[in-house]
């Protein structure tokens, strides 16, 4: 863990090699596990399996964060993105230089609309300035096959350099028949003289990933399943598990299995990048970027199953249902996306004395769509996860929105002593959106809804401050402290989640659209940070950081539906409401013990109480939320690495323990807490100086050690008596043979 010096906000990194030592082509969010206050749950062990994903740091959500790449928003990294895609689909994990986690709300040049919670930056390494390459071979449980490879031409031409990179990645998921994996190339070209630096930088990326469903729990049970597999490719079973109209056994319950399920994504994405510096103390800089994503979210599933005869019946009043889908009893749904994005970032740093003013733009212009489909499942010719359906029987809804983000800044950090340095400035954040449902769902065939909405809406925050501070306490100890504002824009996705766009009827909208607000947070943080040499016996050195923070969370957004049950399956639509604040309170301590160069000792306590304030209506109903805790999250968190180092060799055990969760927002049900453990270790061979390749690495993973069982990612039950889960992945082994030229 490196900790930064001269930040006026907890920030922290983690560099790529460091990454690349938990396993090999890693996620890089999920690398960022072994940080203080933060909790990453996944069903793979890479963390790149998107749909079971779950990340909180300090009380908020995945989608209540600010991603970046190289400075090009992410988006919020919802499962069905309207306004970006997941980093490990923007850069190969092999590539990436550093990820920094900001927690508070951020940097005020994020470029993000999102980051209530905090930034998480991603940064791709440079080309290196000597001709040469990597090639990297990985070997695992479950007939895990990835290869690495990347090619740097070294400094040609004047102040040039690039790479190119490849990667793919295939492997069978842990407790079903699937293949998960995928394809990415990327390259990166760097021209850098005496004034200007021009990054251009290319990534795309492709891949499949057959997805489990999640486990269905309800208060009182005794039989739960702990994972919930699909069928394939067994499809004679899938045919014998429905009877002859398709139903599926009673005693399953909502715990039924699927034939398949998939997520596919394919995605380019590309900037251009330059730092002119007019002078020494006048830097300008400009990045052009823009994304295209295409991508499809496919269940393959029981027609008799979460209300869909209801659904069907909209499309096809009395007829026979199982013959109309191709006789098989299972039916083929679609969520397809599209998004085209395009933007501008811009800032310009001047430095004036003790002064370094900066005043910077990002402009977004992004067209999203979102379309679900049904098809039928042949009994004589069945699809299969790999492959995109065609000729598609209904077409349920067709939403497309267009949005325009706008946001600026202007701070100042002023050196008012050598060893004190202030900060203040704000930025303002504004987004227009229209959308427009070309295919409008038919009534009954989205639960509780009379029609997607149409039409703009607007939310403009000119101000939202932030001050720090940042004071050299000794040449060992610095003190820093932080206050911000800032805002979580409106999702503008008509395909689901807490978006206007996915509200029940137009008048629902024009409601929100009136009365509602985005969610806002005050963050105030304060913290010291150690570097120091010591001589104490074994003892050499102290690094760490110790903080405290305080959250004013207010106009939280919930999705409330109005049925007690929205299926996942058919879809529904719920409320927009603002239903009250939230007040977190917080601290990190964390420390790395060095005993010479050869062995350190990572450690990091995290503490959050996180509780909502207030009650909120459900239809007729109250549910008594105030004064319950934010579920998903846990109050206790601890991290632990020991590394150690000698010669050619390397070995590093982590832990990982995550507290007691509440699996509802009325917090009657919870999850137990868990500890896993993970090692690596690796030795380098190096090889005479006559051969064309410089060494050989050898490294091994065991992925959850000590076989933990249990519960990674909660999806929270909107009331009490349910909710469901993924389970963690059982113990894995990697070797991995890589090598330079």
């Amino acid at each position: 863990m490196v900790v930064a010096r001269h930040s006026a906000r907890s920030t922290v990194s983690l560099t790529g090699r460091e990454i690349q030592k938990i396993l090999p082509g890693t996620n890089p969010l999920k690398a960022l596990q072994t940080l203080p206050g933060v909790v990453y749950e996944t069903s793979d062990p890479w963390g790149n399996n998107e749909q079971n994903i779950s990340l909180f740091i300090h009380g908020f959500n995945a989608q209540q964060l600010g991603y970046t790449l190289d400075g090009v928003p992410l988006g919020d990294q919802n499962y069905g993105n309207f306004n970006g895609l997941s980093p490990q689909r923007a850069v190969i994990s092999e590539d990436v230089a550093r990820v920094t986690l900001s927690s508070g709300a951020g940097d005020l040049a994020t470029a993000s609309t999102s980051n209530l919670g905090g930034t998480i930056d991603t940064f791709t390494s440079d080309p290196k300035k000597t001709f040469g390459g990597q090639v990297a071979q990985t070997f695992g449980s479950y007939d895990t096959y990835r290869t690495f490879a990347r090619a740097d031409t070294g400094l040609f031409g004047n102040g040039n350099a690039a790479y190119v990179a490849f990667a793919r990645q295939d492997a069978r998921a842990w407790d079903f028949n699937g293949q998960q994996g995928g394809y990415q190339v990327n390259g990166k070209f760097v021209h850098e003289d005496s004034r200007d630096k021009l990054t251009l930088y290319f990534d795309y990326s492709t891949k499949t990933e057959p997805n489990e469903d999640s486990t269905v729990h309800v208060a009182g049970e005794t039989g739960a399943p702990y994972t919930r597999p699909f069928f394939y490719p067994d499809f004679n079973s899938a045919l014998h598990y429905l009877s002859a109209t398709g139903a599926t056994p009673s005693a399953a319950g909502s715990n039924y299995r699927n034939y398949y399920s998939d997520a596919q994504r394919e995605d380019a994405l590309a900037y251009a990048k330059l730092d002119h510096h007019f002078t020494d103390n006048l830097v300008w800089s400009n990045q052009f970027y823009y994304h295209h994503d295409n991508g499809v979210g496919v269940v393959a599933g029981p027609i008799s199953a979460a209300g869909l005869p209801a659904l069907f019946s909209v499309y096809f009043p009395g007829q026979n249902l199982k013959q109309i889908f191709g006789d098989s009893g299972y039916a083929t749904r679609t969520t397809e996306y599209l998004i085209n994005r395009g933007g501008y970032i811009g800032a310009l740093d001047w430095t004036l004395g003790r002064h370094t003013l900066e005043a910077g733009l990002w402009i977004e212009r992004n067209s999203s769509s979102a379309i679900r489909r049904w098809y039928p499942l042949f009994v004589n010719d069945p699809s299969t996860p790999y492959q995109r359906p065609d000729g598609s029987l209904i077409t349920q809804y067709y939403s497309q929105v267009a949005d325009t983000v706008v946001q600026t800044h202007i701070q100042d950090d002023w050196r008012i002593l050598p060893t004190l340095q202030l900060q203040a400035g704000f930025k303002s954040s504004l987004q227009y959106a229209s959308g427009q449902v070309p295919v409008q769902p038919r009534l009954g065939s989205l639960v509780g809804s009379t029609g997607m909405p149409v039409g703009d809406i607007d939310t403009e925050m000119a101000f939202l401050p932030d001050f720090g501070a940042v004071w050299d306490v000794t040449r060992h100890e610095q003190l820093f402290a932080n206050i911000q504002k800032n805002v979580r824009q409106y999702q503008v996705y008509g395909g689901g989640g807490a978006s206007p766009y996915s509200v029940g009827s137009q008048g629902a909208f024009d409601l929100l659209k009136r009365t509602g607000k985005p969610e806002t947070s005050w963050t105030y943080e304060i913290g010291l940070r150690e570097h120091r040499n010591v001589h104490f016996g074994p003892l050499t050195g102290i690094q760490g950081q110790a903080s405290y923070y305080h959250v004013d969370f207010s106009n939280r957004l919930l999705s409330i539906s109005p049925t007690p049950v929205i299926s996942s399956i058919i879809g529904g639509a719920a409320i927009l409401e603002n239903v009250g604040s939230v007040t977190t309170d917080g601290a990190d301590v964390a420390a790395t013990l060095l005993f010479g160069p050869h062995l350190s000792i990572y450690d990091a306590i995290s503490y959050n109480k996180s509780v909502y304030n207030d009650n909120y209506q459900s239809g007729s109903s109250t549910v008594l939320t105030a004064g319950k805790t934010v579920p998903g999250t846990p109050a206790w968190l601890n991290k632990s690495v020991i590394a150690f180092n000698a010669g050619p060799f390397d070995a590093q055990l982590s832990g990982d323990y995550v507290g007691k969760r509440y699996a509802t927002y009325t917090d009657d049900l919870s999850v137990k807490s868990y500890f896993m453990l993970n090692l690596e270790a690796g030795y380098r061979i190096p090889l005479p100086a006559s051969a064309y390749l410089k060494d050989i690495y050898i490294q091994g993973n065991i992925t959850n050690l000590n076989n933990q069982r249990g519960v990674s990612t909660v999806v929270v039950g909107a009331a009490s008596g349910t909710y469901n889960t993924f389970p963690i992945p059982p113990r894995m082994y990697f070797v991995t043979l890589s090598t330079h030229f």
